[in-house]
């Protein structure tokens, strides 16, 4: 009997031991709780600062100077396009559309932005390709000249829209750039388009952007033709025998 009462006392004891938070196996226990969430903390902090650090380090110089890149190119390319297309048809005649931005356009750009942003964090190695980069900026200022090379020479003959209907000042420029290729400004806005994702270093964008591009042009250059063959006959026949294309695979 007296076992058992001094069993009972000593259970109860340690249960209000327990039951106490401020007995000792409390502390102790809470101490060790501490010290694991601070150890736990200070490690989630370093590897934060660390990659913080390391996003900022190629955030601050190489992200800054391929997207302003980008930037700049997309913007030069459209504003001379509308400034060439008021030159050449006069301000009356030129909407906004001679800006050449569509919803399309503005998915695939953004498309493009997001894709570089993801990698730039997740593989910030992959932007630091600078031969490439700077292959694709060469890229972006050849096509922006031979496109604008194309419409300076064509100047009136050369439209956004394609042209159904023959009006007088439509002639077969024969000369120039289109010596060397029948759709210069093709050849140049898919260089320029490519090259803007080459200088990005975004691999998946640049074979997107080659193929979106290649197909659009594949399907208009014929349509196009068409029309250029119904308003010249004959000698367009014979200046598409003798000059390429200017789009890969395409007659």
């Amino acid at each position: 009997m007296g076992y058992i009462q001094g069993t009972n006392a000593s259970s109860k004891e340690n249960l209000e031991e327990l039951d106490d938070p401020y007995s000792t196996q409390s502390v102790r226990q809470m101490a060790m709780l501490n010290h694991f969430w601070i150890k736990l903390e200070s490690q989630n902090l370093f590897s934060l600062a660390f990659s913080s650090g390391k996003f900022s380090e190629v955030f601050g110089y190489t992200a800054c100077q391929q997207i302003s890149e980008m930037l700049f190119s997309i913007a030069f390319f459209h504003v001379s396009e509308y400034i060439l297309a008021i030159i050449f048809h006069g301000k009356s005649n030129v909407s906004l559309k001679s800006l050449l931005i569509s919803k399309n356009y503005l998915v695939a750009m953004i498309f493009s932005l997001l894709e570089y942003l993801v990698e730039v964090y997740f593989f910030p190695g992959l932007k630091e390709h600078w031969r490439i980069s700077n292959f694709g900026l060469a890229m972006v200022v050849i096509g922006e000249i031979i496109r604008k090379l194309a419409i300076i020479t064509a100047g009136r003959a050369f439209t956004h829209l394609i042209k159904v209907y023959h009006e007088e000042h439509h002639e077969l420029v024969r000369h120039g750039v289109y010596g060397f290729v029948r759709h210069p400004g093709y050849s140049g806005f898919l260089i320029w388009s490519v090259g803007t994702q080459v200088m990005l270093c975004n691999p998946i964008s640049t074979v997107l952007f080659a193929l979106v591009v290649w197909r659009f042009f594949s399907q208009r250059i014929p349509y196009e033709e068409y029309f250029l063959r119904q308003f010249f006959g004959s000698r367009y026949d014979a200046y598409a025998h003798q000059v390429p294309s200017g789009i890969p695979f395409v007659n």
